[in-house]
């Protein structure tokens, strides 16, 4: 009888421990209004949902996962779920990015006063010469007694390869990368292709996961002109595919 009861009560903890439960919570800006439209992402799972007009979600997920928050135009958040936050709302206050403000080149008006304007416009001859110099200077390389170890100070072995230091941590991921064409594109882009708001972001994670060469992108966290080129080009040849209806499994 006792053997039973140990399997029994064995089978509960079991079963109570793999059960599947929801999270809930609610977003909210700095000015405590709701946000719609935030992506919840389940680093875990990788279970993506979008915030209500009330800013509320539900998400799928357990004790030790990992949820992160991502909204264009707000810093992302991420939060670490305990056991409390099964039983209790998950309430995140989104901050908005930081935006850069544009350099202004501060140029001096002409006066008609040929001396003023000589002086103002045109650098002085000494500074341009120092500027040539130094360009001739730079542009030279340098001699190999300079580059030459000194005596008695170490040297690095050149190897072939054969010891590794750790793979160098990219600067962006997928989410980053997404939201930086989000806002490079705009809304616009993507209505114009019949691309309801609410999935242009899963259309995007659809073009990049389905054969889109990324991996400089990510690694520098920069977006040159001509891959943004690419994108638009695999927009264009995928985007039939994107809407055609997907054959059942």
């Amino acid at each position: 009888m006792k053997i039973k009861l140990f399997f029994v009560l064995a089978s509960l903890f079991f079963i109570n421990c793999n059960a599947q439960n929801y999270i809930f919570g609610k977003v909210t800006s700095e000015d405590k209004n709701e946000m719609p439209e935030v992506t919840v992402i389940n680093i875990r799972t990788d279970e993506r949902v979008l915030t209500n007009r009330d800013g509320h979600f539900m998400i799928s997920g357990r004790a030790g996962d990992e949820l992160r928050f991502v909204k264009s135009g707000y810093e992302r958040i991420n939060s670490k779920i305990n056991q409390e936050n099964i039983t209790s709302p998950v309430n995140v206050t989104m901050i908005r990015a930081a935006e850069l403000i544009a350099e202004v080149e501060i140029k001096k008006n002409i006066t008609g006063d040929i001396k003023i304007d000589a002086k103002n416009l045109n650098p002085p001859r000494k500074v341009e010469k120092l500027k040539n110099d130094l360009a001739k200077y730079m542009s030279q390389k340098s001699a190999p007694g300079v580059l030459a170890a000194r005596p008695g100070e170490f040297v690095q072995p050149v190897t072939k390869g054969i010891y590794s230091f750790g793979k160098v941590k990219n600067k962006w991921d997928d989410v980053d990368l997404m939201n930086y064409l989000q806002n490079s594109l705009g809304d616009t882009f993507f209505q114009e292709l019949q691309i309801p708001k609410p999935q242009i972001q899963h259309f995007i994670l659809y073009i990049l996961r389905t054969g889109f060469e990324r991996k400089n992108i990510l690694k520098y966290g920069y977006c040159t002109e001509a891959d943004m080129n690419r994108f638009k080009n695999a927009v264009l040849g995928r985007i039939s595919a994107y809407k055609s209806p997907q054959p059942q499994k």
